[in-house]
């Protein structure tokens, strides 16, 4: 048992900021943009970073290569070899944050949860509110980590496939929520990837992340709640999707902090199920 103890699975900047010499805590930078944003989130953070943090590069490095799908979940094998590179133990505390506020972390953090790992948590309003509330950040050449001990152990009812979600949609105590616009969803806006099919799963139900968040911050949890409360009976099994599996995790932390358990993400989310024509997808 950790002496770093976490009460949810969101902390603020000023737990943090009191923490932040603590030897048991791990930070970790885990921003990642859209292309077409055209920023680098490892670039970014060479050149600014919460004081001790160390880049989670869920994209390109910590990621299923053998995948033609985007930054899909490793092996258990793989996750541990990296993450204990990054100077990772099984009894450290983690934080995450991003760049954006709220975008990125909790993919990461969903798979440090999906590894076995129950000590994580998301830096409510990532960097950007940390900068505004001029808490210390470093601007010098990154230090590399020393590396550590990490044993990954896949938690199976945290992730699911489009074999487990197809069905699902048809069984009442499991809800799919997607975190897609609500043009996306509908159809009526194309899909950014050539050759993904516009539109959604028959019976899953659209809650845009942006929904969840107000001015790059969770809304408060009761508040959260509210907002799920007519798409989620606290009874209900909870799917998650989005595009590529990155903003599908942010549903999945608001529900996680607000009491729902039986929480999993579809790692491929739109990616696979849009783009695989023998997936059924119905347009409003």
């Amino acid at each position: 048992m950790t002496a770093l103890s976490l009460s949810g699975a969101l902390v603020d900047a000023a737990w943090l900021a009191t923490h932040l010499d603590n030897p048991d805590l791990v930070v970790l930078d885990a921003s990642w943009h859209m292309p077409a944003a055209q920023r680098s989130g490892e670039s970014e953070w060479r050149q600014q970073r919460i004081t001790g943090a160390h880049f989670f590069d869920f994209d390109k490095e910590i990621a299923d290569h053998s995948s033609a799908l985007p930054h899909m979940l490793p092996s258990a094998a793989q996750f541990s070899e990296q993450v204990s590179a990054l100077g990772i133990n099984n009894q450290q505390t983690i934080v995450i944050y991003d760049s954006s506020g709220i975008f990125a972390a909790p993919r990461a953090w969903w798979m440090f949860k999906a590894m076995g790992h129950e000590q994580v948590a998301v830096l409510d309003g990532g960097l950007p509110n940390w900068l505004a509330l001029g808490l210390p950040v470093d601007n010098t050449p990154p230090t590399p980590a020393v590396p550590s001990k990490f044993i990954a152990e896949l938690q199976p009812n945290w992730l699911a496939d489009a074999h487990q979600v197809q069905a699902a949609l048809t069984q009442a105590d499991y809800r799919i929520l997607d975190a897609r616009s609500r043009e996306r969803f509908s159809g009526q806006a194309a899909d950014p990837r050539a050759g993904v099919r516009a539109g959604h799963m028959p019976g899953a139900m659209c809650l845009p992340f942006g929904e969840l968040l107000q001015q790059g911050q969770f809304l408060p949890k009761e508040q959260l709640a509210a907002r799920l409360a007519p798409l989620l009976t606290p009874e209900q099994k909870l799917i998650c999707s989005c595009g590529s599996g990155v903003t599908a995790a942010i549903i999945a932390l608001a529900a996680y902090h607000t009491g729902h358990k039986d929480v999993a993400v579809y790692d491929g989310s739109w990616t696979e199920w849009g783009g695989s024509a023998h997936l059924p997808v119905v347009t409003d």
